[in-house]
């Protein structure tokens, strides 16, 4: 399976476009995490708890998108894009979108 951002593949052509794919998880703050994030924010730096879980939850969503493509029988998906969203105080939305397409043989 390809994955591009752009809107086509380099050096293949698009046969057939077959739905929009996407994947999504919804991350809510860990206790333990937040305590140290609060810690963390006063003396300034890199949270790495926070990054690796939104690490995490993007791979996640990652995966969702592309098992969806493989369930529609695509080659590629392309114009990929990622996106977040506030669901409710303390919990926020990952997505990711994109075209499921078949490439020319």
């Amino acid at each position: 399976m390809i994955f591009s951002t752009t809107e086509t593949v380099p050096g293949r052509e698009i046969s057939e476009v077959l739905d929009i794919v996407t994947g999504n998880v919804v991350q809510s703050k860990h206790i333990g995490r937040d305590l140290m994030a609060g810690i963390k924010s006063i003396v300034g730096g890199e949270i790495r708890s926070y990054t690796e879980m939104l690490t995490e939850a993007r791979n996640k969503a990652f995966q969702r998108l592309s098992d969806s493509a493989r369930q529609k029988g695509a080659d590629a998906v392309v114009g990929i894009r990622f996106t977040t969203s506030a669901i409710m105080d303390g919990s926020s939305e990952i997505l990711v979108f994109g075209t499921a397409v078949k490439l020319k043989k």
